[in-house]
């Protein structure tokens, strides 16, 4: 199990690119920190996520 943004999800072996296809999550828009470090988006693609990891997903937005 990993936990994203509290949930709990069976996606332990899928990389971070995987997860983010299954969502509506606008890659260019979103920080990606797992296990309280800072995930460069150049290794979504790479980084294999495993059971246990707490994942957080932030999205910025625009305001004024």
């Amino acid at each position: 199990m990993v936990k994203i943004n509290g949930e709990s999800l069976e996606i332990a072996g899928r990389t971070i690119a995987q997860y983010l296809a299954t969502t509506s999550y606008d890659i260019r828009r979103i920080a990606i920190e797992c296990n309280g470090e800072i995930v460069p988006k150049a290794v979504y693609e790479t980084t294999i996520l495993q059971d246990g990891d707490i994942v957080e997903v932030v999205s910025f937005v625009g305001g004024g």
